[in-house]
């Protein structure tokens, strides 16, 4: 397919096409292809890819990469640090969109932005990704025409911030030039202000609806993520441009406990809504 990127849409692009109603994501946390390809085809925008926390590989993560392409999701890759190294890598197998996480300050989202992308012309906006498109999936292996030149179109970034210190620079950061979008993390939100395992703390609580705010009157998107319904509901009523709702291993744990758990009720018990697993609050990462 010459002269055009094969495959789903980049975040920056689902972000622009979604009007006024809130993208919703998924995790794929298992690096499974084929819960992946059960997560594409649910109806979700965004489908994230665990790297940092799940045990996925380069090789595990082409092959969620390759399950979802056939479907109109926008996949993104959350690579486990901000590493230029594995950047450069994770963008090279065809990912289209990343999260960086812990970002805490404008010059990690600067440095992030610069890891994804080339170096443009003389004179023009720095980056240091290397260049290696011709044996690569990202281009296509030079199927793309023009790959190098035009990759900026081929590429979003999304910088995580998880810290109080990211709180407190939350504008800063959002206002990066190659920043995408901003994704809040309230599980180790939660324990960087002192209140490890309890996101749904009002201190955490402050902190996700500030950050919110504050990306929002920069302009640039900002999502968070949300497993319970409350609080999913809270930050789209305060304009949250997405909201991950669940992840793979989630759903298939919280489903597996009410399954088993609905039929070793004792008799008499209440008989309870078993339609969709429970969420726990510390189903938030």
């Amino acid at each position: 397919m010459t002269g055009q990127q094969a495959g789903p849409t980049t975040a920056r692009d689902a972000f622009a096409a979604r009007g006024d109603r809130p993208l919703v994501g998924l995790w794929n946390a298992t690096g499974d292809p084929i819960a992946a390809e059960i997560l594409a085809g649910s109806g979700a925008d965004l489908l994230i890819v665990d790297g940092e926390h799940g045990p996925l590989g380069l090789r595990e993560i082409l092959a969620v990469l390759q399950a979802a392409e056939a479907y109109p999701v926008a996949t993104v890759v959350r690579v486990p640090w901000n590493d230029p190294v594995i950047i450069k890598q994770v963008l090279d197998l065809g990912a289209r969109s990343l999260v960086v996480p812990m970002v805490s300050t404008p010059e990690q989202a600067a440095a992030a932005v610069r890891a994804a992308r080339y170096p443009g012309a003389a004179g023009a906006r720095e980056g240091a990704r290397g260049i290696g498109s011709a044996l690569a999936r990202s281009s296509r292996w030079g199927r793309i025409a023009g790959y190098v030149g035009a990759a900026d179109e081929h590429v979003s970034v999304l910088v995580q911030i998880e810290t109080a210190e990211g709180v407190a620079n939350a504008a800063a950061i959002a206002a990066v030039d190659g920043v995408d979008g901003v994704f809040i993390g309230p599980a180790d939100l939660a324990g960087s202000l002192g209140h490890p395992g309890d996101p749904g703390h009002p201190d955490v609580v402050a902190a996700v609806d500030a950050t919110v705010d504050a990306v929002r009157g920069v302009g640039t998107p900002v999502g968070v993520n949300a497993f319970a319904p409350a609080d999913a509901d809270r930050v789209v009523a305060r304009g949250a441009a997405f909201v991950v709702v669940g992840a793979d291993v989630t759903i298939l744990a919280r489903g597996a406990e009410a399954a088993v758990a609905q039929l070793r009720r004792e008799p008499g018990d209440a008989a309870t809504d078993d339609s969709a697993p429970t969420t726990r609050a510390t189903d938030s990462y």
